[in-house]
Order: structure tokens, then sequence, then C-alpha cells
């Protein structure tokens, strides 16, 4: 418990709600707060409760909230459910109960792996698998390493899925008795590792952890895509109608295609390549992200914008030969 609560991603987005502290003073405590954790932990410590504690607290607690939810106010969630009352999850306690404990345990398996991954490769290395200094990863190496993790990510997602997971085979078995096992509807947050642990292993932990053994970042640019990957898998397969942003809206409504159609296409995270191969079941991303920029107006708001800022260019410019006509006005004066 110590570890989790000084983890610097929980201190430093809970500082801003906790104090009236400024950005430099939220940085200053995030660095001193690395540190501490640096010197007084073990990095693969430090990794595998980190990564644990993201998993548990953007994955398991929102997706037990929205399981409530949606099974005890049905009425209130029909609506908001992508394909409407057919993806309300069966009011079956015996059986939610079976599938929440399996995804705790795929969890928890989870967790073993990586940790065997991290000691057998740190022992290879004579040195972390991750990079673990007191030194903060500048924001560019930041950016870089997180698209080509998220770049990989895509790759892998969508080429194991579409070839291993739902092709002829016993891994391909196994992902449709567990994972597809539920009526053709929009699947919800719970179900995301309410799977077959050796299906679950190459379509939610490989794609993730080997781009990340490969180019090996560091920890704190882990914890991000770490982050961020369990957020977006979360909402994407959290099945509601309403899941905010251009791009999320269409993961959500891409994901529960997938589901609905059984697992026809759609078989990559964002979508890209099933634009590519062809194999998009309903609205592919180029249409989704065209459809989602009309309807919160990106075109009207980026033509004002640019309107706006010519405007005030024009402004300025107005303002300076004013000024210099002044200034001449003065000098003939003289």
């Amino acid at each position: 418990m110590d570890v989790i609560l000084s983890l610097p991603i929980v201190s430093y987005f809970a500082a801003p709600m906790l104090t009236s502290w400024s950005t430099s003073l939220n940085l200053l405590f995030f660095y001193m707060t690395w540190t501490t954790l640096v010197f007084s932990h073990s990095p693969l410590k430090i990794e595998l409760v980190g990564t644990l504690a993201v998993r548990l607290v953007f994955w398991l607690l929102p997706s037990l909230f929205f399981l409530a939810f949606d099974t005890l106010v049905p009425s209130l969630a029909e609506p908001i459910k992508l394909y409407g009352s057919a993806s309300v999850p069966r009011r079956n306690a015996s059986s939610l109960v079976r599938q929440a404990l399996l995804a705790i345990v795929n969890l928890a398996l989870f967790t073993a792996l990586q940790a065997a991954i991290s000691i057998a490769a740190t022992s290879l290395l004579n040195r972390p698998l991750f990079k673990t200094s007191t030194t903060l990863p500048l924001p560019w190496q930041i950016v870089k390493h997180i698209a080509t993790l998220f770049t990989a990510r895509e790759v892998l997602t969508y080429y194991l899925h579409r070839h291993v997971l739902h092709s002829r085979g016993p891994v391909a078995s196994l992902h449709a008795r567990y994972a597809h096992s539920c009526k053709a509807a929009a699947p919800y947050a719970l179900m995301l590792y309410a799977d077959h642990p050796l299906p679950l292993m190459l379509s939610r932990l490989l794609p993730i952890y080997l781009p990340s053994l490969v180019i090996r970042p560091h920890l704190l640019t882990y914890f991000l895509f770490t982050l961020l990957t369990t957020i977006e898998e979360t909402l994407s397969m959290s099945g509601y109608s309403i899941v905010p942003g251009i791009i999320m809206g269409g993961i959500a409504r891409r994901t529960a295609a997938h589901y609905a159609s059984g697992a026809r296409g759609n078989y990559g995270a964002w979508g890209l390549l099933d634009w590519i191969h062809g194999t998009s079941v309903g609205k592919d991303v180029i249409e989704d992200i065209r459809d989602e920029a009309e309807k919160h107006q990106v075109k009207e708001r980026g033509r004002k914008a640019v309107d706006d800022t010519g405007s005030l260019v024009q402004d300025g410019i107005d303002g300076l030969k004013k000024s210099r006509k002044g200034r001449k006005k003065r000098s003939d004066g003289y």
C-alpha cells in the first residue's frame, strides 16, 4: 500500500485537487516523490505495483461501477448503450460473479507473468528492464516513445486478433468460447479481462508489453502508456454510446460492432489497419472521424479561430501603420 500511495502518478494528479500549489511546485513535488520512491523501493517492485495500481484504478473499479449501473438501473442504462437493451448485462448473479473472478484471476496472472519476464530480463541484462533513474524523461522523448508504442500496439493487436484469435485453431476456439460466449451485442467493461488466459495474453498483454521490452523506455513513460491504454480499453469495452471524444467515440462503436457482428471485422485497436485491409464493420475510422468532426463543428470552430487570428493580425498591422503615421507627422512638424 505504501508503494501505491507514493506513486508519483497518484500524487501528481491528486495534488492539484488537494492544494492550490502552482505548476512549478507540483512538478517539484512530483520529482521529490519519484526520487524518494526510486531510492526506497526496487525497480521491479515499482514496475509491478505501479502497473497493477493503474489497472485496478482505471479498469477494475470503473468496470464494477458500470456493471452495477447497468444491472441495477437498466431503464437508465438502455438508452445510452449501443444496441439498446440487448447490450445490458444479464442479471444473473452467479454468472457475473464467475466472470468477475475470472477477470481478477487473469489480472493476477498478468502481473505474475510480467514479474517473471522482468526478473529474467534483469538477470540477463544485469540492469532493470525499464530505466528507473531519478532523471525524468524529456517531453519530446516521452512523445516519441508513446507514439512508437501505440503504433506497434496497433500492428500487433490487428494481426494477432485477426490471424490468431479469429482463425482456425485451439487459441481461436478458446477465445470464442470465453470472450464471445455472450449474445451478439455490445460488450461491457468487465469483459476486458474475462477471457481464457492464453488468448487474453495474446490480445491484451503482448501488444502492450512486447514493444515496451524492445524500446525499454523510462518507467514513467511506460506507466503513462499503460495508463492511456487502460483508459482507452475500458471506455471502448464499456458499450456506451456517450463515450466522449472524436476518436474514443469511434473506437467504442467499432468495438461494439466487433462483438455484435460475431467478430467479422474491426480487429485493430484504433481501426487504422481495418480501414487499410478492408475489414471494417460498420463505419470505418475515417467515416467516424468525419462524422464526429461535423458533430462537434470542428470545421466551423477552426474557421472561426483562423478568422479571429487573422483579425488580430490585421488589427496589429493597422495599429503599427497608425503609429508610424503619427510619428512621421510629429517629425514633420518639428
